[in-house]
């Protein structure tokens, strides 16, 4: 059996989806793999730059189904021992994806891996946390203020790590139902995670390995979307882990808009 199945949602990325499906194709993993693009109904050609890689299958979903939905397409068409989520404004470093697969291997305990996530000049994203909270958000927020660089060097269990790229064994995402697609885009990473670890199962932050984040460029195309995708999600979440918080939350984030609603966000990379 296929030891990994990479799952590359996209919309509208087709640059950096064509260099990360080339850092791939350039330094592929020595274990058994597939890699499998899910297009969420782009219109710049990104359909057609996935066409240049036979290797590589590609299934359209026929419209932006959103993050979660269009990652759980690719999953369940797919049959591999383990799950490689990947962005698709990323690129992968030669052996990054077998030395994230010897972690699964060395741990048995352990359901999901994060690498540790730099930019384009290596820079250090925070790319985990503790579960999402009013107390906890404010947190991450001045973590991410703070020594960035020093935070990731440290190895760990948080309570989520980013779904920018993330390694799980299939057989713990299917039984937690892969991820709620009640969340279109943003903080769907963090729910798969808290059902994971409801489990009796660990997530594990690897700094020893870097996986470079061109950080949210279908993203950057529509911020306004972006924000109001974000807004419902974390609503969304509250509703599910906060239910007396959330009341209050949607109230701040109204006022904060202005009362103003928002449509849907950019899924992918």
């Amino acid at each position: 059996m296929t030891q990994v199945t990479i799952v590359i949602v996209s919309y509208n990325t087709r640059e950096d989806l064509a260099r990360c499906l080339d850092s791939l194709h350039d330094s592929p993993p020595a274990a058994t793999h597939e890699i499998v693009v899910v297009d969420n109904g782009s219109s710049d050609g990104s359909a057609e730059a996935v066409r240049r890689f036979p290797s590589v299958r590609l299934i359209e979903s026929g419209g932006n189904v959103g993050f979660a939905r269009a990652n759980n397409i690719g999953i369940r068409a797919t049959g591999s021992v383990n799950l490689l989520v990947l962005n698709s404004d990323t690129i992968v470093p030669a052996g990054a994806i077998d030395r994230l697969l010897a972690e699964l291997e060395a741990n048995p305990d352990v359901a999901v891996v994060g690498p540790r996530i730099v930019d384009g000049q290596g820079r250090a994203e925070l790319s985990f946390g503790r579960m999402i909270g009013p107390l906890n958000e404010f947190r991450q927020k001045r973590l991410a203020r703070g020594p960035v660089d020093e935070l990731t060097r440290r190895r760990g269990y948080p309570d989520w790590v980013s779904a920018a790229c993330m390694l799980v064994r299939r057989a713990d995402a299917e039984a937690v139902g892969l991820f709620d697609e009640r969340y279109f885009m943003y903080t769907e990473d963090v729910d798969f995670c808290a059902a994971i670890r409801a489990r009796g199962r660990k997530v594990l932050f690897a700094p020893e390995i870097d996986v470079v984040h061109l950080r949210g460029r279908s993203a950057a195309m529509a911020p306004g979307e972006t924000r109001a995708a974000y807004r419902r999600s974390q609503i969304a979440f509250y509703e599910k882990h906060h239910p007396l918080w959330a009341p209050l939350l949607r109230a701040y984030l109204w006022l904060r808009s202005g009362g103003k609603a928002g449509g849907a966000g950019a899924a992918g990379g």
